[in-house]
C-alpha cells in the first residue's frame, strides 16, 4: 500500500505557493518591522540606519524561517511556522540602548550569546512535553489568542493610543486612534474575509484572508489614506553584510538578561508547536521539538551576526493556518524567500510596508481569533466535566495571563531585572498552568499527551 504524503508535506504549484506565502508575508510584516523601528529609535539612529535595520531584519527572517520550514539537519521544525523578532526582547534592548556603557554592539554581543545559550538548554527543555498535558496546552494557546487580539484590535482602530512625537521627544495621543474611517475599513475587511471563506472554494476560499486585504488596500488608496513616501528614496538593491556596525562586545549583564529572554522565548514557542501540532493534525516528537528549538536558538545566532536581532515563531502565522487550513510548510518556505527578498531589495519591503495598519487589523481580529479558538477546543477534551480541579487550573492561570494586559504596572515596583518574566502573559499563564497541574495532578505520562494530540487530530479532520 503506497503512503500517503502528509498535508504537512504537501508540495503545492508554484503559483499557489507564492499566493499564500505572500498572505502569510502580509500578515506577519508589521511586527517583522516593529522591533527595528523600537530599538534604531531608542538607539537614536539616522533614517538610513533604521532602514537598514529592518531590511536585516526581513532578510533573517526569511533566512530563519527557510531553516525552520524546510529543515537542515537538526535544525527546524518543518512545519508550517514563520519566524520574526520576538517582542520579548524589546525591553531588556531598550535599556541596553539607553545605557551608554553598552549600545548596538552589546545588544549584539548578548543576542549572539543567548543562541548559543539556547543551543545548549535545547535538549532539556523539548523533554518538557509531559508538562504540557491538554488541559495546560489548551490554556496557554487560548492565552496567546486573547493577547494577541489585543494587538489586533489596536491595528483596526489605526495603531496604538499613543504615539512617539520627534519634536517633544514625549508619548502623545495618536489622532487616527479610532477613526470612523478605520473602524470601517477594518470592519469591511472582517466581513468580506468571513464571506469569501463561506462562498469561495478551493483555492481562492484558501487566500480569502489576501483578498480580503487586498480589497481594504485598494479601499484606502481610493480614500486617500496610502502613503508612499520614502519609496523614491529606497535604494533598488541592499546587500546585508555581517557585523555591520563592528565587532560585537559581550557584557555579562546584558547577557544574563537576553538569555532568560531566550528561556521564555522557547517556553512560548514550545506553546506554539504544540498549538500547530493540533492545528495540522500532525504528531510531533520530542526530536522534533528539540529541532524547532534549535532553529529558534540558531536564528538568534544569525540574527547577531547579521545585525538584528532574537528570533521565534510568530503565533499570528499560525492563526492564518487555521483559518485557511492550508498545512503545507512549503507555504512557508515559499514566505521566507519572499521576506528574504524583501530585505535584499528595499523597493519591495516599502510598498508593502504602505498597507494601512487598521487593513491588517480586519484580518488579524479574524486569525488571533483563531488562536484563541484552538485554546478552546484543545480545553473541550481536558476532562473539565469531570475533573474540577482542571477548571481551577484554567481560571486561574488565564487570570494571571490577563495580568499584563489588563494592568500592566501591576508588577511595577518589583525589581526591573523580573520585567521579562511578568510582562509576558503567555509566560505567566504557562508557569501557572504548568506548576498548578503538577499540582494538581502530577507531572503525568507523555504517552497521554501523545495520545490525546492524535485523538484530536483525528477529531480535527471530521
Amino acid at each position: 500500500m503506497q503512503a500517503t504524503t502528509h498535508p504537512v508535506d504537501e508540495k503545492l504549484p508554484a503559483g499557489k505557493l507564492f499566493a499564500l506565502g505572500m498572505q502569510h508575508v502580509l500578515v506577519m510584516y508589521a511586527g517583522a518591522i516593529a522591533v527595528p523601528l523600537i530599538i534604531g529609535g531608542a538607539l537614536h539612529l539616522p533614517k538610513d540606519q533604521i532602514a537598514f535595520l529592518i531590511n536585516a531584519d526581513l532578510f533573517c527572517c526569511g533566512l530563519v524561517t527557510l531553516i525552520q520550514a524546510l529543515g537542515i539537519w537538526k535544525f527546524g521544525i518543518r512545519m508550517p511556522v514563520m519566524m520574526g523578532v520576538t517582542f520579548a526582547a524589546v525591553g531588556p534592548m531598550v535599556a541596553m540602548a539607553g545605557n551608554p556603557d553598552l549600545g548596538i554592539l552589546s545588544i549584539y554581543g548578548a543576542v549572539i550569546a543567548s543562541g548559543l545559550f539556547g543551543l545548549i538548554i535545547t535538549p532539556f527543555m523539548s523533554r518538557a512535553v509531559r508538562y504540557f498535558p491538554p488541559v495546560v496546552t489548551g490554556t496557554i494557546i487560548t492565552v496567546i489568542g486573547v493577547s494577541l487580539m489585543r494587538v489586533g484590535i489596536h491595528w483596526a482602530a489605526g495603531g496604538q493610543p499613543t504615539i512617539f512625537d520627534a519634536a517633544s521627544k514625549t508619548m502623545v495621543a495618536n489622532p487616527n486612534y479610532g477613526a470612523p474611517e478605520n473602524l470601517a475599513i477594518a470592519l469591511i475587511v472582517l466581513v468580506s474575509i468571513m464571506l469569501m471563506t463561506k462562498y469561495l472554494k478551493g483555492f481562492l476560499g484558501n487566500i480569502s484572508v489576501l483578498l480580503g486585504m487586498v480589497l481594504g488596500f485598494v479601499i484606502s488608496l481610493a480614500m486617500g489614506k496610502v502613503s508612499f513616501e520614502g519609496l523614491g528614496e529606497a535604494g533598488w538593491f541592499a546587500f546585508i553584510t555581517p557585523f555591520h556596525y563592528g565587532m560585537p562586545t559581550f557584557d555579562l549583564g546584558a547577557i544574563v538578561g537576553m538569555c532568560l529572554v531566550m528561556i521564555v522565548t522557547m517556553v512560548e514557542s514550545t506553546g506554539m508547536f504544540l498549538a500547530l501540532s493540533e492545528l495540522t493534525g500532525k504528531k510531533i516528537s520530542n526530536q522534533e521539538l528539540a529541532n524547532g528549538l534549535r532553529a529558534d536558538s540558531i536564528g538568534t545566532v544569525i540574527g547577531g551576526v547579521f545585525n538584528t536581532f532574537p528570533y521565534t515563531s510568530f503565533s499570528q502565522n499560525i492563526g492564518l493556518v487555521g483559518v485557511t487550513g492550508v498545512r503545507s510548510r512549503y507555504v512557508c518556505v515559499a514566505a521566507g524567500l519572499i521576506l528574504a527578498g524583501f530585505g535584499l531589495f528595499p523597493k519591495m519591503a516599502h510598498v508593502a510596508a504602505s498597507i494601512p495598519v487598521f487593513v491588517l487589523g480586519g484580518a488579524g481580529i479574524v486569525m488571533f481569533g483563531m488562536v484563541a479558538a484552538t485554546g478552546i477546543k484543545i480545553l473541550g477534551n481536558a476532562g473539565l466535566n469531570h475533573n474540577r480541579n482542571n477548571l481551577f487550573i484554567v481560571a486561574i492561570s488565564i487570570g494571571a495571563g490577563m495580568i499584563p494586559l489588563v494592568a500592566p504596572r501591576f508588577f511595577h515596583q518589583l525589581p526591573h531585572w523580573l520585567s521579562t518574566v511578568v510582562d509576558s502573559g503567555i509566560l505567566l499563564a504557562t508557569i501557572s498552568a504548568v506548576l498548578l497541574n503538577l499540582f494538581f495532578n502530577g507531572k503525568g505520562a507523555e504517552e497521554d499527551v501523545r495520545n490525546y494530540a492524535m485523538a484530536a487530530a483525528h477529531s480535527s479532520e471530521h
